[in-house]
C-alpha cells in the first residue's frame, strides 16, 4: 500500500450523505453530497453505494491512489465487522445492514464503518483540536447530543459497540423524557430541540418574553432563538440557558471524574451558541466535578466545519489500519 493513497470517506447523515477524497494529511481532493434515499434498506443502500462508486470513478479520473473507505453513521456499529445495530434512530432502514460489507463488495476497497461521532472524535485527534492528546473526549451538541472518547491513546468503543454514548449520562434521575426511553439524559436538556421545547414550557407559564418576537410564534421557537434573547437579557430566556449550562456542567462533571481527561471538545451548532455562556458551564462544572480532575483538564468549544466529518471518516480508516497492522500514520 502506497503511505499517500487517499481515502474515500463517507458520512451517512438522516437526510444527506456525502463523499468524499482525503489525503492522510486531511486535504480534501473532493467532496459531493447526495440525498440519502429513504423508504426501505435497498433503496437507501443503493443510493449510497451509488454515490461511493461515482466517487471512485472520480479518483480514477484524477489518477488518485485509493487504499481504503471509512464510513461514518449515526448509530452503533459493530466496527471489527463493519454491521450496523439495531437500534439506529435516524436511519432505521439501515438497522442491521453488513454495511461494511457490501461497501467492499461494491467497491473491491477493505472498508471500515464506525459510529459518526467516533468518526469526528478521531478527525479531531489527527487534524483538530485534540492533536497530541492522549486523553480527551468530544461532545456534539446539535439536534442531538453525540460523544466519543479517546483515552490512552485509543477509540473507546466498549464490548458491543455503545462506548462514548455521553449524550445519555444521567443527569436528573426524575427529569425530561429522552428518545431513547429513559428520563433526565443529558441530551433531554442540552440538544437543540430539547432546549427549544424547555424555552416552550417556560413561555406557556409566562406573561410575556422577547422570545415570542423573535420567533413569532412557540411553534417556530428555535434554540438559536433562545440564546439570541439571553444574550440580549431577556429573563426567562436566561432562565432556561442557565438550566442548560447546570445540566451541561452535570455532565462534563461526571466525564471529568469517571475518565479524567485532559481535554474535552465541544462542538455543534449549539455548542457555538454556548461559548458565549462558558462562564455558567464551567461554573457547574466545577461545582459538581473532583478539583483534581477538573483543573488538569481544558473544556473548549471548537467550531470544526461542515468538512469535519469527511476528515472524519478518513481519520477513522487511517486509525484502523494502523490499529491492526501497524504504527499510526
Amino acid at each position: 500500500m502506497h503511505d499517500d493513497a487517499a481515502i474515500l470517506s463517507v458520512d451517512i447523515g438522516g437526510t444527506t450523505t456525502a463523499a468524499g477524497l482525503v489525503t492522510p494529511e486531511g486535504l480534501i481532493l473532493s467532496c459531493e453530497t447526495a440525498p440519502t434515499l429513504g423508504r426501505g434498506r435497498g433503496r437507501v443502500l443503493e443510493g449510497i453505494l451509488a454515490l461511493l462508486v461515482a466517487t471512485r470513478a472520480d479518483a480514477v479520473r484524477r489518477g488518485v491512489r485509493l487504499r481504503g473507505v471509512g464510513v461514518g453513521v449515526p448509530g452503533a456499529v459493530d466496527a471489527t465487522t463493519g454491521q450496523i445495530g439495531r437500534d439506529i434512530q435516524n436511519l432505521p432502514e439501515l438497522a442491521g445492514c453488513p454495511l461494511g460489507a457490501r461497501v467492499t463488495e461494491a467497491l473491491d476497497l477493505p472498508a471500515v464503518v464506525d459510529n459518526d461521532v467516533n468518526a469526528l472524535t478521531l478527525g479531531e485527534s489527527y487534524y483538530g483540536a485534540a492533536r497530541g492528546a492522549r486523553h480527551f473526549a468530544l461532545l456534539a451538541l446539535g439536534t442531538g447530543v453525540g460523544g466519543g472518547l479517546y483515552l490512552n491513546g485509543e477509540l473507546v468503543r466498549g464490548v458491543s459497540g455503545y462506548g462514548g454514548e455521553l449524550g445519555h449520562i444521567p443527569v436528573d434521575l426524575n427529569g425530561r423524557a429522552c428518545f431513547c426511553g429513559g428520563r433526565g439524559c443529558l441530551k433531554a436538556y442540552v440538544s437543540g430541540p430539547d432546549i427549544a421545547a424547555q424555552a416552550r414550557e417556560a413561555l406557556a407559564e409566562a406573561e410575556g418574553s422577547a422570545l415570542l418576537a423573535l420567533a413569532g410564534s412557540p411553534e417556530a421557537l428555535t434554540a438559536r432563538h433562545v440564546f439570541e434573547a439571553a444574550g440580549a437579557g431577556d429573563p426567562l430566556a436566561l432562565d432556561v440557558v442557565e438550566r442548560v449550562c447546570q445540566a451541561l456542567g452535570a455532565g462534563l462533571a461526571a466525564i471529568l471524574n469517571g475518565f479524567n481527561p485532559e481535554l474535552i471538545v465541544l462542538t455543534g451548532g449549539v455548542a457555538e451558541s454556548l461559548e458565549a455562556f462558558m462562564d455558567a458551564v464551567l461554573r457547574w462544572t466545577r461545582a459538581y466535578a473532583f478539583d483534581g480532575a477538573y483543573r488538569a483538564a481544558r473544556i473548549a468549544c471548537v467550531a470544526i466545519g461542515k468538512s469535519a466529518s469527511i476528515r472524519g471518516a478518513a481519520a477513522l480508516y487511517l486509525y484502523e489500519e494502523a490499529r491492526r497492522g501497524g504504527a499510526r500514520g
